[in-house]
């Protein structure tokens, strides 16, 4: 069973959106449970995504891709 990378809904205050600048990952990759996976910005602060479980890493969104919150930017299996 996959577990999704959702972006947290009260990871910040104000914009609803923000900008995945960097997927520290590649798709397809082995990853482990709260590794660094991406990086994303809003309007004023950068973010670090870390990976919710161990297994492989399936991308959703792009780099430079507008997502907001409550978003399933990838998953894990």
């Amino acid at each position: 069973m996959a577990t999704d990378i959702i972006i947290d809904r009260d990871l910040w205050e104000g914009d609803d959106e923000c900008v995945i600048t960097a997927w520290l990952a590649s798709d397809g990759a082995q990853v482990s449970e709260g590794a660094l996976i991406a990086e994303i910005m809003t309007a004023k602060v950068q973010y670090e995504v870390t990976a919710p479980a161990s297994g492989t890493l399936s991308i959703a969104k792009a780099q430079d891709e507008v997502a907001g919150k409550g978003d399933v930017i990838g998953s894990i299996s």
